[in-house]
């Protein structure tokens, strides 16, 4: 057993090397798919491979460069149950 393992893993290492770098392109004699319903030609696949803006979406808001106070959430409750804080002086 312990003489196919190295034989085994070079096998894979092999078959997984053999694959093609070349470009994809279409069989010989095959029509391009039709074009999708509303468009009067097919995309390319340059505009296939483009991703849509939800897919990768530009970050809209800055970093923070220092610490800042936090603003009071009127949202952040304690949890049901939880005793209350006592009321701040002024």
């Amino acid at each position: 057993m312990r003489r196919r393992a190295p034989f085994a893993l070079a096998l894979l290492l092999a078959l997984a090397a053999c694959g093609s770098q070349k470009e994809l392109a279409r069989p010989a004699g095959q029509a391009a798919p039709p074009a999708a319903y509303g468009r009067s030609e097919p995309r390319t696949a340059s505009e296939l491979l483009e991703l849509d803006p939800q897919a990768a979406p530009e970050r809209s808001v800055e970093l923070r460069q220092q610490s800042e106070e936090r603003a009071d959430d009127p949202f952040d409750l304690p949890p049901a149950g939880a005793p209350k804080k006592p009321a701040e002086n002024p």
